[in-house]
């Protein structure tokens, strides 16, 4: 009886010391691949990396990690226009079957899915905010973007006809979708009025549509999914074969 006790012991504090072992190894692997992924996308700060999954140390023999969540705040990403960057205020990615290297320099995931936010401030970027000419005798301006509810967005224009500023800006219900993977596309539900001067659709349109392409995002996911909330656009993202690091 004696025995059982002290085997019951010995194996009470193995069973603590493996679990240790794999909890210090995981924080180290976390380090390291968010270490990693910050290099290679040139992060301004270090993303949050967590790895599911127990134990951790036997997917390490195996070389394969069952999940891996990323989360980056503020990521700038490129416009393909002139350099120019446009921030997504929140990043995460769930990936996984995630295959690494021994020293965690490389690692790959077969497939992600996440989700991303757009502010509408960041958004209002590539909308038309310089007064244009709709038509003779009037220009119109975009001077804000907010949620306009049920997965729309609502578009406001103030605008000066025949040299008079109309009283209210003017406001469109527009519709917010995804493009080719990686374009944001608003497209205006209906068209306004400005003070019952004629004016034809396309003129309208290039005030009101607008499109912003958003490229290189990290580990090469892409956009697929989009709909306007209330503090900016939700955007689902999801790929395949996504690199994580090296």
């Amino acid at each position: 009886m004696r025995a059982l006790r002290i085997l019951l012991i010995l194996v009470v504090v193995l069973g603590g010391l493996f679990v240790l072992a794999d909890r210090l190894a995981l924080h180290f692997a976390e380090g390291e691949v968010a270490d990693k992924l910050k290099t290679s996308e040139n992060l301004a700060a270090t993303p949050d990396v967590s790895i599911k999954g127990f134990p951790f140390l036997t997917q390490v023999v195996g070389g394969s990690l069952d999940d891996v969540k990323v989360g980056i705040k503020d990521y700038e990403a490129q416009t393909g226009t002139g350099g120019q960057t446009i921030r997504i205020a929140d990043l995460n990615a769930d990936m996984k079957g995630v295959e690494f290297s021994g020293d965690y320099s490389s690692a790959t995931a077969v497939s992600a899915s996440g989700s991303a936010t757009i502010a509408y401030s960041e958004l209002l970027k590539t909308a038309k905010s310089e007064p244009t000419q709709v038509t003779p005798g009037v220009t119109a301006r975009v001077v804000g973007l907010s949620d306009g509810g049920n997965g729309k967005i609502k578009v406001t224009v103030e605008a000066t006809v025949l040299g008079t500023e109309l009283p209210e800006p003017l406001s469109v219900l527009s519709t917010v979708t995804v493009v080719d993977g990686d374009v944001v596309r608003v497209h205006a539900d209906s068209l306004p009025s400005f003070g019952g001067v004629q004016t034809a659709e396309n003129q309208v349109r290039s005030i009101t549509d607008f499109e912003q392409k958003i490229d290189d995002l990290p580990g090469g996911i892409k956009l697929d999914r989009v709909e306007a909330a209330k503090n900016g656009v939700e955007i689902s993202v999801k790929g395949s074969n996504v690199r994580l690091a090296g």
